[in-house]
């Protein structure tokens, strides 16, 4: 699918959407457009593959398997 960007540079034009999360990282895009309207890079919210949860808790699986081994 084709999803309709604004460059940094001020230019329009459309990338396939698999394409779109790196271009957002690498920072040329300012803008793109969604079902609901424009989204503006860094005011809207979004989701990218850099956005992964990540625990930083005490890992207790591990903790755990090692007292009852013993």
């Amino acid at each position: 699918m084709l999803v309709q960007v604004n460059w940094t540079n001020n230019r329009y034009d459309y990338v396939k959407d698999f394409m779109l999360d790196s271009l957002i990282e690498a920072g040329v895009v300012a803008r793109f457009l969604r079902s609901s309207g424009w989204v503006t890079i860094g005011v809207d919210p979004i989701r990218t593959s850099s956005q992964s949860p990540r625990f930083d808790g005490v890992e207790r699986r591990a903790l755990h398997r090692s007292q009852s081994a013993g």
